[in-house]
């Protein structure tokens, strides 16, 4: 990564130096940069900016001492080769601890998460060979950037194709191409953490600890999943050697920086600033969150409120919905609106009440929401016994994954729980209870509604403040609702 870095900054000062005078006056209006004859006149990747309009003396100092502190680095670097690298030495007596005493019986599969393709490329260089020889397992390296390349002969290097490979049993690979072999140790970056189902392994190694806490989680998942087929699982970090708190403020040194070349930039106000209140960026959440993940794997309901949609997709989700749209063709279809489930709670995270599924009627609830909320028009919100709201519908994430802790895989009806249900309501006659929660649900989609809008109208991208407002629970239909009763004490 820094010899890289260490090029860029050499090839933009010999383009300086070398067109460093004969400039011509011309306007940035009248060039076409995609035009080769004006190349040599312009600097800069994404954004193009002339040669002529930058502080060509100031910028030519700046690069200079750049790369006079990237070649000191380079070469403290270039000290630590592989036969010295006592992080890469550890990694590998771990996986081969693991492999020759399986967590659970005959499973040899890994995965090593990096967040740098660099390293990724130098730890797939490093133990691809030595586990074929050594350990007599395939290796495979999925990057966005580098590519992907495997040891298993045959094997098309496409992500589709290395990932079913590795998990054949999740990714449901036809039985006629089990002799094609499998691969054992994956190599990858976070380009894989999102949406992919990986859970035939039983072993996930964090080669750097990301400063948001949620990427961690996220890769987690691609194995810690409903339906695994292991009995156990785990998690190693390597942890950076040195204290956290000096870890997490990196982030806060480099803010600072920007919101300065932000200042001096724009002369304008500090647009990071705007951002601030998102508590995800905040580091004394990252610094109780990463403490907490050095002595325990968390889950995502663990995680404060304050999660945003951004970070967290839906995808896990749409995933199950499809395997059960697989296994059960058309069930769904012929559902009836109102259509409900009573269970149990199942620990004290969860507490009694009702998730209600409403959907949004008419035209005027319909325009309601914006397009920044993904489930539109349907609303999930938990209420608790007392009415109070214990899950808005802004935080739908949390919401499913209760009902996914509290449903999913569950094929029969919680007898018990029916017959105290129906025990209370008298048969189903008597629902003033969860039309009093329903109430509450309903407020709370109008009231956070109201508050989104007005909040819209002090944050950039516009307002939707007049677009519609909800008028109450006549704007609603039930789709569904889940009756969580408080569990029977022994």
């Amino acid at each position: 990564t820094i010899q890289r870095q260490l090029k860029d900054v050499e090839a933009t000062l010999a383009h300086i130096e070398a067109h460093a005078e004969g400039f011509e006056e011309i306007d940035i209006a009248d060039v076409d940069i995609e035009d080769p004859a004006f190349e040599a006149l312009l600097v800069g990747r994404k954004v193009k900016v002339l040669l002529s309009d930058v502080d060509l003396i100031r910028w030519k100092q700046d690069l200079i001492e750049d790369r006079n502190r990237l070649a000191t680095m380079l070469a403290a670097a270039k000290q630590v080769d592989a036969s010295r690298d006592a992080k890469l030495a550890k990694l590998r007596d771990m996986i081969e601890q693991k492999c020759r005493h399986p967590i659970n019986a005959g499973n040899r599969k890994v995965i090593v998460f990096t967040a740098f393709s660099d390293t990724a490329q130098y730890l797939y260089q490093h133990l691809a060979e030595w586990a074929k020889g050594t350990l007599g397992i395939d290796a495979a390296l999925v990057t966005g950037s580098a590519g992907i390349q495997t040891t298993l002969p045959g094997l098309r290097k496409n992500m589709s194709s290395v990932l079913s490979a590795f998990a054949p049993r999740a990714k449901e690979r036809p039985a006629e191409m089990a002799d094609e072999g499998e691969v054992d140790l994956l190599i990858a970056t976070d380009c894989i953490s999102e949406g992919q189902n990986l859970q035939d392994c039983d072993w996930l190694v964090n080669y750097d600890i990301h400063w948001n806490p949620v990427r961690i989680i996220q890769r987690f998942g691609r194995i810690d999943r409903i339906g695994s087929p292991n009995r156990s699982i785990q998690l190693a970090n390597f942890w950076p050697n040195m204290e956290l708190e000096e870890y997490i403020g990196l982030e806060q040194r480099v803010s600072g920086r920007m919101v300065l070349l932000d200042v001096s930039a724009t002369g304008e106000e500090n647009l990071i600033e705007q951002q601030s209140g998102n508590p995800m960026n905040d580091l004394e959440y990252r610094r109780k969150q990463l403490l907490k993940l050095q002595d325990t794997v968390i889950d995502m309901e663990d995680l404060s409120s304050g999660v945003s949609i951004t970070d967290l997709t839906l995808t896990d989700f749409r995933i199950d919905l499809a395997q059960y749209l697989k296994e059960h063709p058309g069930k769904l279809d012929g559902m009836p609106l109102g259509a409900y489930a009573v269970t149990t709670s199942i620990d004290a995270d969860i507490a009694s009440g009702v998730i209600f599924c409403l959907r949004a009627e008419g035209a005027v609830a319909a325009k309601g929401q914006g397009s920044d909320y993904p489930l539109a028009p349907h609303y999930l919100v938990h209420v608790g016994d007392d009415g109070a709201v214990l899950l808005p519908y802004t935080q739908a994430k949390r919401i499913l994954d209760r009902l996914k802790r509290l449903a999913l895989g569950r094929e029969l009806t919680d007898d018990g729980a029916c017959a105290r249900f129906d025990k209370d309501t008298r048969q189903g006659e008597d629902m003033r209870h969860a039309q009093k929660l329903l109430a509450s649900a309903v407020a709370s989609v109008v009231g956070k509604n109201e508050e989104r809008a007005v909040a819209s109208l002090f944050s950039p991208g516009g307002t939707h403040a007049m677009k519609g407002e909800f008028a109450g629970s006549n704007d609603f239909e039930v789709v569904a609702f889940m009756v969580v009763l408080p569990g029977v004490s022994a």
